[in-house]
């Protein structure tokens, strides 16, 4: 079993921004990833820590993911991003759901693995979530002082678009670390 450790940080929210993730594979080998942007939200960096975890693992692959985000947790555990789906990504209140490029990259990721969520509360000693907390407060630290610069721009991906019916896809044995 895989487990992802995520967590998203903002100086200013909006602000310079940071995120981090730790994978745990079965035999106990860690990876750790970490990014951010110069402008940007804690809500997105919470989003991509998992995202940026996801793309690592193979299609297939049973996963356990601890975060300390209500957001990202409940989207997927209370039914919030299959609301939003069938409301044309609208809210309860009739507004627009923020981050959808996001979410769409998500619902994407998941929708090939089995994941699991799990909430840690932050901040009160978990190992996993305090190393992401660090890592991720460190980056958006370095993108705020402009110690770190934003990627040059490349050409834009288009997003596919995310199917109701649910794909069946063939589990492909590979290495969590041959990326």
């Amino acid at each position: 079993m895989i487990q992802i450790h995520t967590d998203g940080s903002c100086l200013g929210n909006p602000g310079a921004g940071g995120w981090a993730a730790i994978i745990v594979d079965e035999h106990g080998k860690r990876e750790e990833l970490f990014g951010g942007e110069v402008q940007t939200t804690n809500n997105r960096m919470e989003l991509t820590a998992a995202i940026r975890a996801l793309e690592k693992i193979p299609a297939g692959t049973s996963v356990e993911l601890f975060t300390d985000s209500s957001y990202l947790k409940n989207a997927f555990t209370q039914g919030w991003l299959a609301k939003w789906k069938r409301n044309g990504w609208k809210t309860s209140s009739g507004g627009n759901v923020l981050n959808q490029d996001l979410w769409l990259a998500l619902d994407e990721l998941i929708s090939t693995r089995a994941v699991n969520f799990h909430w840690v509360k932050g901040h009160a000693g978990d190992f996993f979530n305090e190393r992401c907390d660090t890592l991720a407060r460190t980056t958006a630290a370095k993108f705020q002082r402009g110690d770190f610069k934003p990627p040059t721009p490349t050409r834009k991906v288009k997003l596919p678009e995310v199917s109701s019916t649910p794909r069946r896809v063939k589990p492909v044995q590979l290495s969590l670390f041959d990326f």
